[in-house]
C-alpha cells in the first residue's frame, strides 16, 4: 500500500515538475526571442537600464527551469535533500511575491511618485547617443497608447527647450510633425494611460497571479508529502 501511494506520489511530482520545467523553457524562449528580434526595445527606465521584458522573461525562466529540474530529479530519485531543496526554494519565492505584493499596495502612491519621476529623467536620454534602446520603447509606447510624455505632453517642452515634441506623438505621423501645432499631437499622459490599460486587464492579471499561486502551492505540497513518505519508509524498513 505504502509503495503504491509512493509510485502514484513520484508520477504525479514528475509530471508537475516536467510541467514546470517547460513552462520555465517556453518563458526562456520567448525572452531570448525578444532579446534577439526586439533587442532595441530596452527599458523606459533611466535608473535601471537593464530592467526590460527580455531580460526579466529570462531570468524569470531561468530560474524556473533550474526549480523544476530540481523537482523532477529529487522525485525520480526520491532524493530528500533534492526534495526538501526544491520545497524550501518554492517557498521561499513564495513568500517573497507574497511580500512584494503587501509592499506594493502598502507603499502605493510612494511607487507612483518614484515612478514618474525616473521615468521624466528617462526623457532627457530620449535621441541620444548609446540610448537607442530607450528611444525606441518611448516611441512605441507614444504611438500605441496614443500618449504623450510621462505626465503631460508638456514634458518634453523641458527635454528640447521649445514648444517640441517627438515625432511620435503626432496623431498622424510624418517627419518634423513634433514641430507643428499642439493641436496635431497626443495629449494624454503615457503614465495614466499605461496604469488605465493595466486596470482594465485586472481580471486577467488576477487570474494569473492566482494560477501562478495554485501552482506553486501544489508543488509545496507535492514536495513535502513526498518528502515525509520517503522518511516514513525509510523508518519503517530501518
Amino acid at each position: 500500500m505504502a509503495e503504491g501511494c509512493m509510485r502514484a506520489l513520484r508520477y504525479a511530482m514528475v509530471f508537475f515538475n516536467l510541467l514546470f520545467w517547460l513552462g520555465g523553457c517556453g518563458i526562456l524562449g520567448v525572452g531570448v526571442w525578444l532579446s534577439v528580434t526586439q533587442g532595441n526595445f530596452a527599458t523606459l527606465s533611466s535608473s535601471l537600464p537593464s530592467l526590460s521584458a527580455a531580460n526579466l522573461l529570462i531570468a524569470m525562466g531561468t530560474i524556473i527551469m533550474v526549480i523544476g529540474c530540481l523537482g523532477c530529479v529529487g522525485a525520480v530519485k526520491e532524493s530528500r535533500p533534492l526534495l526538501l531543496s526544491f520545497f524550501v526554494l518554492l517557498l521561499l519565492i513564495f513568500f517573497l511575491e507574497i511580500l512584494f505584493i503587501i509592499l506594493f499596495f502598502a507603499y502605493q502612491d510612494q511607487i507612483d511618485q518614484y515612478a514618474q519621476n525616473d521615468l521624466k529623467k528617462g526623457l532627457q536620454l530620449f535621441g541620444t547617443e548609446g540610448n537607442i534602446g530607450l528611444t525606441n520603447a518611448w516611441s512605441i509606447v507614444q504611438t500605441d497608447f496614443r500618449c504623450c510624455g510621462v505626465t503631460n505632453h508638456t514634458d518634453w517642452f523641458e527635454v528640447y527647450n521649445a514648444s517640441r515634441v517627438p515625432d511620435s506623438c503626432c496623431l498622424e505621423y510624418s517627419d518634423n510633425c513634433g514641430l507643428e501645432n499642439p493641436g496635431t499631437w497626443w495629449t494624454a499622459p503615457c503614465y495614466e494611460r499605461v496604469k488605465g490599460w493595466l486596470q482594465e486587464n485586472l481580471v486577467a492579471l488576477w487570474i494569473f497571479a492566482l494560477c501562478a499561486a495554485l501552482t506553486q502551492i501544489l508543488g509545496l505540497v507535492f514536495s513535502m508529502t513526498m518528502f515525509c513518505q520517503t522518511v516514513k519508509v525509510d523508518t519503517f524498513y530501518a
